[in-house]
């Protein structure tokens, strides 16, 4: 009978010859294993060389077929975390990016006074991370997480209840912000920006699974963001602040829409990598 660890080295392996990288084959088939085990990685490690439980094999398979078809570990497992919090994640939503995050620090900088931010606004919430993630930060805020999808919006839902702040995320079903009222202090958005061009060049986890209404903006990928400047404008309080997340190349073209649209850009935050990644806007 095989050892866990026998297995997990041969899911390792298939994944490499699926296309996936070591590193993250190695970890894939730990996390797998895990999410198989419902366990840590401490209770993994000390089990790698116990024979295989009499269900593992049937569900283990199940889960490194699924993967070694490229389907993101995220979706198998249905979570993925965010700024510390488990999210709920399904192939109706984006898979959180650590990149993302940077939209929340730049949240908490701008507005240091936390108690005294009374409305957010996250356009295109997806899993709701954002909204969730704000909510959680600044509790005095009411927050409208908006979507146009449906099925978006449910799983945003969902995951205000799992962190308990379903009572102050409103979730709204509507196009940016088409018949949305009042301002706020913060609106925020991880919009879609990749230009139609990069999709023959993108990972098969994302363009084969991961929504295309989230993901593509036109020819530059800079379609939703210039829609999202025009209409924002109103929507934002006087010393608020706009905080959105573009795509690797993009800055000068954001810089250019935000002057057209009348807004001012306040800086760009770098993600670790040194690569621009999210403006913070004022108008």
């Amino acid at each position: 009978m095989s050892a866990l660890h026998e297995r997990l080295a041969d899911a390792r392996d298939r994944f490499i010859g699926a296309g996936i990288s070591r590193e993250e084959a190695t970890l894939d088939a730990e996390v797998l294993a895990r999410h198989v085990l419902d366990c840590d990685r401490a209770t993994l490690l000390i089990r790698a060389r116990d024979p295989l439980p009499s269900a593992f094999e049937r569900l283990f398979e199940s889960v490194v077929e699924r993967r070694v078809r490229r389907e993101p570990v995220a979706y198998i497992t249905g979570h993925r975390e965010f700024w510390g919090l488990e999210f709920e994640v399904t192939p109706s939503v984006l898979i959180p990016r650590p990149e993302t995050e940077l939209i929340v620090e730049e949240a908490l900088e701008a507005m240091p006074a936390r108690d005294t931010v009374r409305r957010i606004i996250d356009v295109g919430t997806g899993s709701g991370c954002l909204a969730v993630a704000l909510a959680v930060e600044f509790p005095s805020a009411a927050v409208f997480a908006i979507d146009s999808s449906t099925a978006a919006l449910e799983v945003a839902g969902r995951n205000g209840l799992r962190h308990n702040v379903a009572n102050r995320v409103s979730l709204v079903h509507t196009n940016l912000l088409d018949g949305v009222s009042g301002s706020a202090d913060l609106i925020v958005s991880n919009p879609p920006y990749v230009s139609e061009r990069e999709a023959p060049h993108m990972q098969p986890e994302v363009i084969r699974y991961e929504p295309r209404s989230a993901l593509f903006a036109g020819a530059d990928g800079l379609d939703v963001i210039r829609r999202l400047f025009a209409a924002s404008a109103v929507h934002l309080a006087e010393t608020g602040r706009l905080i959105v997340e573009f795509g690797i190349g993009q800055e000068d073209g954001l810089r250019g829409a935000s002057r057209e649209a009348g807004w001012t850009v306040d800086h760009i935050r770098r993600d670790l990598q040194g690569i621009p990644r999210v403006a913070v806007l004022r108008r």
